[in-house]
Formats: C-alpha cells, sequence, structure tokens
C-alpha cells in the first residue's frame, strides 16, 4: 500500500487535532463547571462579595462554553468523525449517538438557562470581570423557572457523562478495540533500528 494511503487510513481512523483538543479542553472545563456549580451553592451570602465573586466564575465558564461547544459543533460539521468498527453492534452505535446528541444539547441547555436566568436575576453579568449589556428585568419566576431547569439538566449531564465514561473504559479494558484510541493524540512511531543496532 502506497505512504498517502496509509497514512489517508491512520488519519481516517481518528479523529483530527482540532476535535480532539476541544474535546478534552470541554470535558475538564465541563466537570471543573459541574462541580463548582454544586460547591459554591454551600459559600454563605456573609462576608459579602465572595458568593459573587464565585457565583460570576461560573458565569464566565458557561459563557466560554457556550463558545467552545459552538466551536466544536461548527467544526463537527465540516469534518465527519471518523466510522465506527465494523464489528460493533448496531445498538451500541446508535446509544453512542443518541448519547452524544442528548450530551451537546445538556451542555448547550446547562449555559443558556444560567444566562437566562441571570439576566432576570437583577444582577449584571460578568464575564471574567467585564460587565456585559443587559437586555432583561428583575423577575423572580423566570429566574426560578431557569434556575429549576439548570439544577435538573447538571444532573442529567453528569449521568450521561458517567454513562459515556463507562462507555469508554468498556472499550479501552474490556473490549480492546480502537475506539477509545480514536479520541487520543496519534503515538509518534519509534525510530526503526538498523540491523546489529539492537541491545
Amino acid at each position: 500500500m502506497p505512504t498517502t494511503s496509509i497514512r489517508s487510513a491512520a488519519t481516517s481512523a481518528r479523529y483530527d487535532t482540532v476535535a480532539i483538543i476541544l474535546h478534552w479542553l470541554i470535558a475538564l472545563a465541563m466537570l471543573a463547571e459541574v462541580a463548582l456549580g454544586w460547591w459554591m451553592l454551600d459559600i454563605p451570602k456573609l462576608p459579602a462579595g465572595v458568593r459573587a465573586g464565585w457565583f460570576n466564575l461560573h458565569k464566565s465558564i458557561g459563557l466560554t462554553l457556550v463558545l467552545l461547544i459552538a466551536s466544536q459543533l461548527i467544526w463537527r460539521l465540516r469534518h465527519a468523525p471518523p466510522s465506527m468498527p465494523a464489528t460493533l453492534p448496531a445498538w451500541q452505535v446508535a446509544a453512542a449517538r443518541w448519547g452524544h446528541g442528548l450530551m451537546y444539547v445538556c451542555m448547550l441547555v446547562l449555559p443558556i438557562s444560567g444566562y437566562i436566568g441571570s439576566t432576570f436575576s437583577g444582577y449584571p453579568i460578568k464575564w471574567f470581570g467585564v460587565t456585559l449589556p443587559g437586555w432583561g428585568w428583575k423577575d423572580d419566576a423566570i429566574k426560578d423557572a431557569m434556575s429549576t431547569l439548570h439544577y435538573g439538566v447538571s444532573w442529567l449531564l453528569v449521568a450521561l457523562i458517567a454513562v459515556h465514561l463507562a462507555a469508554a473504559l468498556k472499550h479501552l479494558l474490556v473490549d480492546r478495540d480502537d475506539v477509545f484510541a480514536r479520541m487520543l493524540p496519534p503515538r509518534r512511531p519509534r525510530p526503526a533500528v538498523a540491523p546489529g543496532q539492537g541491545a
């Protein structure tokens, strides 16, 4: 097989570099965001300013995640993901597609609901210290509805992430196929050892 064909086959067997970077960046940021969101609920309101500071950080990360997730979706539409192994059962392929789709929905609903809830809280929204233009008004009913949605979806996302991790570990440790490796950076090939130079 020509070198170009081998390289093309190897490339199509895994996600491209941009997709891999966005995946792991969003995964780490989302896990940190969910953990921060649950932790900061127990921060006392006094002394004044401490709780607000953590909430503003949470909002800032959430708004950044919207941009990253949108970039990931746009990239995904323009760059087809690698195909699943032919040996994978059809129900697992379908479950993976539905799981990924639901995770994307949750990852978008979370920051959007948080943003809308903050807009109608009566407090300004700051993105890493920069006050964003306000367009809403103080409305406790809308704020409470968005808070309930935000909290419920966070639990759904955590459950989906747990299933996603379990499936990834199954492919890595039990099935020992190439599904998990598709989202890992390619390994550099070891330099060939000339005859007579081995240990």
